[in-house]
């Protein structure tokens, strides 16, 4: 069986992220983990916590400096978008991976470099790193936000995916399990999804993103 068809046979989940974030880059490492002991594949696309914060919440409640971050999210999501538009949502995979990898892993979140290294790597071309700073692509951006938030509301974050047709945030995880743990919580959470009037389990995080 080809690698295209074993694909096609596996169940998309529907995975939102912004770049910038820490712990949706943490989630998405254990779900292309859990692709390996499940059969289901990521069918990534975005969303903005810059879109969010700043204009759907209107920026309540966000200290200066998380008000400077918020803005300065807007340029790789953008770059995403204008990928998507040049090569299909089938870019975003390994485009967040090279973009991910940079500025998590590799802490690189100020260097300007990042993003023409990371279409690189992902084979497209360097000048869709000028969508940083425009905003052409914005109306693409927030319909595929609104596409997550319109379902599972405005009081949560990044990564939001989506089990059986229903729309959760997380799960927030560090670090990403491996292996069949990765697998059982996959298990656990479409038993949660399935569960009609489930909303909520939540405790306070005491742990730092953790990109091992």
């Amino acid at each position: 069986m080809s690698m295209i068809k074993q694909q096609a046979d596996r169940d998309g989940v529907p995975f939102w992220f912004d770049p910038l974030c820490p712990w949706a880059w943490i989630t998405s490492r254990w779900l292309l983990e859990v692709e390996q002991v499940r059969p289901v594949r990521a069918d990534w696309r975005i969303m903005s916590l810059a879109y969010l914060n700043l204009v759907q919440r209107e920026g309540k409640g966000l200290s200066e400096d998380y008000q400077e971050l918020m803005v300065k999210a807007w340029g790789p999501v953008r770059v995403c978008a204008a990928a998507a538009e040049y090569g299909g949502r089938g870019v975003l995979g390994p485009l967040y991976t090279a973009i991910g990898t940079r500025l998590h892993n590799q802490r690189r979140r100020d260097d300007p470099t990042v993003m023409t290294e990371a279409l690189a790597a992902a084979d497209l071309p360097d000048s869709l790193a000028a969508a940083a700073t425009s905003t052409e692509f914005d109306q693409v951006i927030k319909d595929s936000h609104d596409e997550a938030f319109n379902e599972v509301g405005l009081d949560v974050g990044t990564p939001v995916l989506r089990i059986g047709g229903t729309a959760l945030f997380g799960p927030v995880i560090t670090p990403a399990p491996r292996g069949e743990a990765a697998g059982q919580l996959w298990d656990g959470l479409v038993m949660v999804a399935a569960t009609d009037g489930f909303f909520e389990l939540k405790r306070s995080r005491d742990r730092k993103p953790s990109f091992e």
